[in-house]
Protein backbone atom coordinates (compact mmCIF):
# COMPACT_ATOMS: atom_id res chain seq x y z
CA UNK A 1 0.00 0.00 0.00
CA UNK A 2 2.81 2.41 0.81
CA UNK A 3 4.44 1.82 -2.58
CA UNK A 4 1.23 2.71 -4.38
CA UNK A 5 0.92 5.90 -2.32
CA UNK A 6 4.49 6.91 -3.18
CA UNK A 7 3.92 6.24 -6.87
CA UNK A 8 0.65 8.17 -6.83
CA UNK A 9 2.31 11.11 -5.10
CA UNK A 10 5.22 11.11 -7.57
CA UNK A 11 2.80 10.96 -10.52
CA UNK A 12 0.73 13.79 -9.05
CA UNK A 13 3.80 15.99 -8.55
CA UNK A 14 4.97 15.25 -12.09
CA UNK A 15 1.58 16.20 -13.57
CA UNK A 16 1.36 19.37 -11.50
CA UNK A 17 4.88 20.43 -12.46
CA UNK A 18 4.02 19.93 -16.14
CA UNK A 19 0.83 21.92 -15.73
CA UNK A 20 2.63 24.89 -14.15
CA UNK A 21 5.78 24.75 -16.28
CA UNK A 22 4.55 27.41 -18.68
CA UNK A 23 3.34 29.79 -15.98
CA UNK A 24 6.62 29.92 -14.05
CA UNK A 25 8.33 33.32 -14.16
CA UNK A 26 11.25 33.37 -16.58
CA UNK A 27 14.56 34.96 -15.58
CA UNK A 28 15.35 38.31 -17.16
CA UNK A 29 17.83 38.31 -20.04
CA UNK A 30 20.91 40.31 -19.03
CA UNK A 31 21.75 43.30 -21.17
CA UNK A 32 18.19 43.89 -22.29
CA UNK A 33 18.03 41.09 -24.82
CA UNK A 34 20.12 39.64 -27.58
CA UNK A 35 22.61 36.94 -26.81
CA UNK A 36 23.55 37.85 -23.27
CA UNK A 37 25.69 40.86 -23.89
CA UNK A 38 28.87 39.63 -25.56
CA UNK A 39 27.99 41.70 -28.61
CA UNK A 40 29.14 39.49 -31.47
CA UNK A 41 26.26 37.07 -31.73
CA UNK A 42 28.69 34.18 -31.41
CA UNK A 43 28.91 31.80 -28.44
CA UNK A 44 31.46 32.74 -25.80
CA UNK A 45 33.37 29.45 -26.19
CA UNK A 46 33.98 28.00 -29.67
CA UNK A 47 33.14 24.38 -28.87
CA UNK A 48 31.76 23.82 -32.39
CA UNK A 49 35.30 23.45 -33.73
CA UNK A 50 35.90 20.37 -31.60
CA UNK A 51 32.60 18.50 -31.94
CA UNK A 52 33.97 15.91 -34.37
CA UNK A 53 37.12 15.36 -32.33
CA UNK A 54 35.11 15.02 -29.12
CA UNK A 55 32.78 12.52 -30.82
CA UNK A 56 35.69 10.38 -31.99
CA UNK A 57 37.28 10.49 -28.52
CA UNK A 58 33.97 9.49 -26.92
CA UNK A 59 33.55 6.53 -29.26
CA UNK A 60 37.15 5.52 -28.52
CA UNK A 61 36.49 5.59 -24.77
CA UNK A 62 33.32 3.52 -25.21
CA UNK A 63 35.15 0.88 -27.24
CA UNK A 64 38.13 0.81 -24.84
CA UNK A 65 36.09 0.45 -21.67
CA UNK A 66 33.67 -2.02 -23.25
CA UNK A 67 36.56 -4.32 -24.20
CA UNK A 68 38.18 -3.81 -20.78
CA UNK A 69 35.09 -4.76 -18.80
CA UNK A 70 34.12 -7.64 -21.10
CA UNK A 71 37.47 -9.23 -20.36
CA UNK A 72 36.94 -8.78 -16.61
CA UNK A 73 33.44 -10.37 -16.63
CA UNK A 74 34.34 -13.29 -18.90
Amino acid sequence: MKTINKLALAFFLFVVSLAYADTMPQPAIPGGGGNGGNGTGQPASPIDMYVYVLGIVAIGFIVYFTKKYKSVKA
